[in-house]
């Protein structure tokens, strides 16, 4: 059985999220995929610094061992 938190994140599919990483970076996008060690695929991406834009990317790929916390945009019940 999948612990509670990957549950809600395979959830989140194909949603919008906001990852903050353990070095400061911050990025929004969509969360296309997730796996059992919180890694994630998401396309759409923009990285922010200070909540301004920094960058756009099409497809970003975030090693889950670097997230430091995940924020779902939209409530997923």
């Amino acid at each position: 059985m999948r612990n509670p938190p990957l549950k809600l994140l395979s959830r989140a599919i194909n949603t919008r999220i906001h990852v903050k990483l353990k070095s400061g970076n911050e990025y929004n996008g969509i969360l296309e995929k997730c796996d059992n060690n919180m890694n994630l695929i998401i396309v759409d991406a923009q990285e922010i610094n200070n909540g301004d834009p920094v960058a756009r990317y099409g497809r970003v790929l975030i090693r889950g061992n670097n997230i430091l916390y995940i924020k779902l945009e939209t409530p997923i019940i």
